[in-house]
């Protein structure tokens, strides 16, 4: 076999475990230099998406290096799956939580003293108890692992103070090499990982934070609730997904409104009780089709595979957030959307939360500077894929599988249409002393003569109907995308909007406003197969495909008898090379990708069964699909600008009051 590069002189050991335990026959981008690194004793801080391997690149290493590998991770509600499915490989694996009982804990620290734990997973709160120290130190540590490493970053999305104290792992045991891994950080926030958990001298990996499996689409908001359903029920009828909202509240009504109409799904947040919330999330991981609804509490590291859409209802407060959340889906490499809708209001909600946030000025500019760049992506008319990566450093073609690509939205001249909406607001304060909201200043420019207008006499206004050539929908549009842009700000508990320095230079100094104009949606067509069939199934002919639904009933039983989640067992992707080339034998199974030695013995006669008793076998595919396969990982026109009616006279504001 020939040496990937970086492994070096471990090359051969690493590849027997890759091949051994995990079933595969090759290391994957920078799977090889990153294993080869560590195991040779090097440091490595690693930037891999969800979904890219990032696992085995602490996990090989701690089965091939002298000693247990020890992996910090935030994650205590998923330890227990993390531990089965290591288990279901003949990896001997353990955790120390706060969830166990005295009795559990006293036989896990037994087994990584006297070395009978290949791996062991640590809350890092626990590492602030000075027994957790002393344990260590009794035991032999192949290499520390720190997971989700972003959440080091105080100006990241999901800051863990607990993670400040990891420094102790380089400053108690300096010669145990340190790897640290997240799907989601900026140039700036892996400096800071670095500098926090004392990584300035570690080998730096980035792998692509591309997704080429996700289709990325945002939408206007207008009856939320519905444009979800319609969503589901269109594209994705029986399939796993998860929705996240900004509210407790709109997670019950969301989950409520679901399972009313035919949708199974349950809620997350962290106002229900522990019980409530364990028993929603292994539902979700053990049950097929099941949906989620959720606020940003729940999904960090789900390991779940075959999640096929992430919705959201409102405006993550970050690119980072965002490309976090998003990356949840699709984990197995298999077509899947990433879908929001995105509203005025959303823009309005998220101002208000950084005006009102604890922490100083500076805590909340670096706030507003997330909330700028995640507008952007939602405003933009190029490529969202390409958006998206330049964020974080990288650069890439259009994509054609965003919506921007597939249905390309129009840019328009919105100079006008902004004078209008900055004049209607400096009016109001200026000659009236007063402030509001988007709804009445759309009002106002489209000259609804409604009860509060003619209170206020609003009617008067010079203003007042200017704006009769675009639908309130469409201002709303407009003010979304000033808002977005700088050019207006909303402040108060009420939101009312105010003007900003740069509102001056579209009122006195002709600053062209450059507007996006939201395509008409096309209505995806209904998806062809039946609800409850996998997309993984998709491309495989019906006699294939029937074999592969029945070997997802034998798994869904198996994983029920074991009290495991289904992927434990083995993934669809796995399954479906099976449904596809039918091995005859234990030898044959062996050659599928993601089967290893120890689920070969344990599931192989099973699956065998399964294929046979269908009267398939591998003779049906010819002498060419007899042979070993090499398995691999899985993957994963400018439209006419409005004018001004002609009775409407713009004068801008004079200088002295502005």
């Amino acid at each position: 076999m020939v040496d990937q590069p970086g492994v070096g002189a471990n090359s051969d050991a690493a590849h027997d475990v890759l091949r051994r335990v995990f079933g595969y026959d090759s290391f994957r981008g920078l799977q090889a230099d990153i294993v080869g690194q560590v195991v040779s004793g090097g440091d490595a801080l690693v930037l891999m998406p969800t979904g890219g391997g990032k696992s085995l690149c602490y996990q090989i290493p701690s089965l091939v290096r002298p000693g247990v590998g020890v992996v910090i991770s935030p994650l205590i509600a998923l330890m227990q799956d993390q531990v089965d499915a290591l288990n279901a490989l003949g990896v001997r694996a353990g955790f120390l939580n706060s969830t166990q009982y005295p009795d559990e804990r006293r036989t896990v620290e037994a087994q990584f003293v006297a070395g009978e734990l290949d791996l062991l997973y640590l809350a890092p709160e626990r590492l602030r108890i000075d027994s957790t120290l002393q344990l260590l130190d009794k035991g032999k540590v192949a290499v520390f692992a720190i997971d989700e490493a972003h959440c080091v970053s105080q100006w990241g999305h999901d800051f863990r103070p607990d993670y400040l104290a990891l420094s102790v792992l380089h400053e108690r045991w300096p010669d145990v090499p340190r790897i640290a891994l997240t799907a989601t950080a900026t140039e700036a926030t892996r400096k800071e990982i670095a500098e926090r958990l004392d990584l300035t001298g570690a080998e730096h990996y980035v792998a692509s934070f591309d997704r080429p499996n996700i289709q990325y689409r945002i939408e206007p908001k207008n009856k939320p609730d519905q444009q979800l359903l319609n969503f589901i029920r269109t594209e994705y009828p029986g399939e796993a997904g998860i929705v996240y909202c900004l509210t407790r509240n709109s997670v019950e009504r969301t989950a409520e409104f679901l399972s009313r109409n035919g949708v199974e799904a349950v809620p997350y947040h962290a106002g229900l009780d522990a019980r409530t919330r364990a028993t929603n999330q292994a539902r979700f991981l053990r049950e097929d089709g099941l949906v989620v609804v959720a606020t940003i509490a729940f999904g960090m590291g789900i390991d779940k595979p075959d999640v096929r859409f992430v919705a959201h209802l409102d405006l993550p407060k970050s690119v980072e957030g965002y490309y976090q959340e998003t990356g949840r889906a699709g984990r197995d490499g298999l077509p899947s959307t990433a879908w929001m809708v995105y509203g005025l209001n959303d823009v309005v909600q998220q101002r208000k939360l950084i005006d009102n946030s604890e922490g100083d000025a500076a805590h909340r500019r670096q706030l507003q500077l997330h909330l700028d760049a995640m507008l952007a992506l939602c405003e933009t008319v190029q490529c969202r894929r390409t958006q998206l990566l330049a964020y974080f450093g990288q650069s890439g073609e259009p994509c054609g599988n965003c919506d921007t690509c597939l249905n390309p939205p129009e840019s328009w001249d919105g100079t006008v249409a902004a004078q209008k909406v900055l004049s209607a607001v400096w009016r109001l304060k200026h000659e009236r002393g007063q402030s509001f909201g988007s709804l009445h200043i759309t009002d106002i420019l489209i000259g609804k003569s409604n009860p509060k207008v003619l209170q206020h006499n609003h009617n008067e206004l010079k203003v007042f109907g200017v704006g009769n050539d675009l639908r309130d929908t469409e201002w709303r549009g407009v003010i979304r995308q000033l808002l977005a842009q700088g050019l207006l700000a909303v402040h108060g508990e009420y939101g009312v909007l105010t003007l900003t320095e740069a509102s001056r230079e579209v009122l006195r100094s002709g600053r062209t406003v450059m507007l996006r104009r939201e395509p008409e949606r096309v209505k995806p067509a209904k998806a062809p197969r039946a609800k409850g069939s996998r997309l993984a199934a998709a491309d495989l002919s019906p006699a294939d495909a029937d074999l592969f639904e029945r070997l997802r009933a034998w798994r869904a039983s198996v994983a029920k008898e074991q009290g495991v989640p289904a992927y434990v067992v083995f993934h669809d992707a796995t399954l479906r090379e099976i449904a596809a080339r039918k091995p005859a034998d234990l030898a044959q199974l062996g050659a599928i990708s993601g089967i290893g030695e120890n689920k070969r013995a344990k599931y192989g006669e099973g699956v065998l069964e399964v294929v046979t008793a269908g009267g398939g076998g591998a003779a049906e595919n010819g002498p060419a699909s007899a042979g070993r396969a090499t398995a691999a990982q899985p993957a994963v026109a400018p439209a006419a600008d409005h004018e001004p009616p002609p009775d409407w006279d713009f004068e801008p504001p004079p200088d002295d009051g502005y």
